[in-house]
C-alpha cells in the first residue's frame, strides 16, 4: 500500500503536464507562504499602533526571526532535495532515514538557539541597532519569540519535506492555522488583554506551537511518503553534513538576510538621524515615545519605515517563493527520475508567471506606496522614507523570477556550490557592501536605494548560472542515450 502511493506521487510528478502540475503543488504553498506572512504583516500593523519605536522594534527583532529561519530553511530545504530525488529514485527507506534526522536535528539546533539569545538577549538586541526608545519594546518581544525558537525552525523543516514530498497541502493546514490563529490573537492580546508588545510576541509564539503540533501530526499519522521515527534516526555524522551542505544555500541566503537586516537597522539608526529633510518631519509630527517620553527622532522613523518596507516586499515575494517552491519537487523528482526535458519545460513555466505577476505587484505599489505606509504608521516622517524605497524596490521587482528560478534549481539539483553563490549575492555579497557604502555618499537615499540595486545585480549574475547549467544538463541527456 505505501509502495504504491509512493509510486503513485512519482508517477503524477514525471507524466502530468508541467504547468498545473507546478499550480497545484504551489497554491498550498503559495497560501501558506501569504498567511505566514500576513500574520507578520498583522502583527506590523498593530504593533505600529503602539507608536512609532513599536513599530521600529519589530524590524528590530526581524534579524533574530531570520535567523531562526536560517536554521529551519538550511534544514528542512536540504533534507528535502536529498528526499525528493531519493523518492524519485524509489529508494523511500534512505528517504525516511533523512526526514527522522532533519526533524531531531532541528529540534536541537533550534533549542540552543533559542537558549544563547535568551541569555545574551540584551547585548543581543543593542548590536542589532536598537535605538534608546525602540530598546524597550524591542526587549519585551524578543524574550516569547526566542522561547520558541525550536518550535518555529522545526516547523519550517517539517513543511519544507511534506512540500519537496508533494504533499504542500498538508503543510499549508499547519502553516494557515497557526497564521489565521496568530492574526485573531493579536488584537486580542495586544489591546484587549493590555498586553502591548508583549501580546504580540505571544499570540505569534502560540501560532508557532499550533504550527508545529498541526505539521508533527502530519507525519506521525502517516500523511507523508516517508515515516518519522525515532529508529529512523541515523547515527552517522556524515548524513547531518550531507543535509547543511545541501542545504547551505538556504543558509546563506538566510544568514546573509540576517546580516543585512543588521546592518540595514544600523546605518539607518546613523543616516536617518542625519537627514535634514526627515529630522524636520518627525519634528513636524511631534510624536512622544511612551516608554521613554522622548520625542520620537528621525532615526525611530527611518527604521521603521525600513521595516514596513521590508514587510510590504516580504508579503509580494512570498508569492513568488511559493511559486518556486511548488516547482522544486517537479524539478527533484524529475532529475531523480532522469526527465530532464520536463525539467526545463518546468523551469520556463516558472520564470513566465513568476515574472508576469511580478510586474503587476510591482506598477501598484509604484503608483499606492505612500497610501500603503499611512496603512500601517500615520507617521509623515515615515512616510517620506518608505515611499522612496518602496518605489525603487518596486522598479526591480519583476526581476526576482530570475533570482528565485535560478537559485532553487541549482539548490534542488544539488548543484550546492552554485547555488550557493547566488543565494549569496542579493543580501550578502552586494547588499553588504552598498550599505557599507552608499551612504557615505548619498546619506539615507542610498539606504533606500540598496536593496534595488542588489537586486538588480543579483539578477545579472544568476543568469548565466541557470544557462550553464541547463546546457550542461543537455550534455548530460546526450550522454544517456
Amino acid at each position: 500500500m505505501e509502495n504504491r502511493k509512493n509510486n503513485d506521487t512519482v508517477f503524477r510528478m514525471t507524466t502530468r503536464p508541467v504547468g498545473p502540475l507546478i499550480l497545484s503543488l504551489a497554491i498550498p504553498t503559495i497560501i501558506s507562504m501569504l498567511v505566514t506572512n500576513l500574520y507578520n504583516t498583522a502583527d506590523t500593523y498593530f504593533v505600529s499602533q503602539l507608536g512609532t519605536s513599536a513599530s521600529g522594534a519589530v524590524g528590530i527583532i526581524f534579524s533574530i526571526m531570520t535567523m531562526i529561519q536560517a536554521v529551519g530553511f538550511t534544514i528542512g530545504m536540504g533534507s528535502g532535495s536529498i528526499v525528493s530525488r531519493l523518492i524519485g529514485g524509489n529508494d523511500v527507506k534512505t528517504a525516511s532515514k533523512y526526514t527522522s534526522s532533519a526533524i531531531v536535528c532541528s529540534l536541537v539546533l533550534g533549542t540552543v538557539l533559542g537558549t544563547l539569545g535568551i541569555i545574551f538577549q540584551n547585548q543581543l538586541i543593542v548590536r542589532l541597532g536598537a535605538t534608546e526608545t525602540i530598546l524597550p519594546y524591542a526587549k519585551d518581544y524578543a524574550k516569547f519569540i526566542l522561547i520558541g525558537t525550536p518550535f518555529m525552525a522545526t516547523s519550517f523543516v517539517m513543511n519544507n519535506q511534506l512540500r519537496f514530498q508533494g504533499k504542500a497541502k498538508y503543510g499549508m493546514m499547519g502553516l494557515t492555522t497557526g497564521g489565521i490563529l496568530n492574526i485573531a490573537l493579536d488584537p486580542l492580546f495586544i489591546f484587549g488583554f493590555g498586553l502591548g508588545i508583549k501580546g504580540a510576541a505571544i499570540a505569534t509564539l502560540v501560532s508557532q506551537c499550533t504550527s508545529f503540533t498541526i505539521l508533527l501530526s502530519m507525519f506521525l499519522r502517516k500523511k507523508s511518503l516517508t515515516e518519522v521515527s525515532v529508529k529512523n534516526v541515523s547515527r552517522k555524522i556524515s548524513d547531518y553534513i550531507l543535509i547543511i551542505k545541501t542545504g547551505l544555500p538556504s543558509f546563506f541566503r538566510q544568514g546573509m538576510a540576517t546580516i543585512a537586516m543588521i546592518f540595514l537597522n544600523t546605518q539607518t539608526k546613523i543616516f536617518g538621524a542625519l537627514s535634514p529633510l526627515v529630522i524636520e518631519a518627525a519634528n513636524r509630527a511631534g510624536e512622544i515615545s511612551e516608554t521613554t517620553g522622548k520625542l520620537i527622532t528621525a532615526a525611530d522613523c527611518s527604521i521603521a519605515a525600513m521595516a514596513i518596507t521590508n514587510r510590504v516586499f516580504m508579503l509580494l515575494m512570498s508569492i513568488a517563493i511559493g511559486l518556486g517552491q511548488g516547482y522544486q519537487p517537479v524539478c527533484g523528482m524529475n532529475l531523480g527520475a532522469e526527465k530532464y526535458d520536463r525539467v526545463r519545460k518546468a523551469f520556463k513555466f516558472l520564470l513566465k508567471i513568476t515574472f508576469s505577476l511580478m510586474t503587476v505587484f510591482a506598477v501598484v505599489v509604484f503608483i499606492f506606496a505612500p497610501e500603503i505606509t499611512l496603512f500601517f504608521r500615520k507617521n509623515e516622517a515615515v512616510v517620506l522614507v518608505a515611499s522612496t524605497a518602496m518605489r525603487a524596490q518596486a522598479l526591480i521587482l519583476p526581476f526576482h523570477s530570475i533570482i528565485f528560478a535560478t537559485n532553487m534549481t541549482l539548490q534542488t539539483a544539488g548543484r550546492t556550490r552554485a547555488a550557493s553563490f547566488t543565494s549569496v549575492l542579493r543580501q550578502g555579497l552586494f547588499f553588504i557592501p552598498l550599505i557599507l557604502v552608499l551612504p557615505h555618499f548619498i546619506g539615507l537615499l542610498g539606504i533606500q536605494l540598496t536593496q534595488a540595486i542588489s537586486d538588480l545585480m543579483t539578477a545579472c549574475v544568476s543568469l548565466p548560472f541557470v544557462i550553464r547549467f541547463f546546457k550542461t544538463l543537455g550534455s548530460e541527456e546526450e550522454l544517456k542515450k
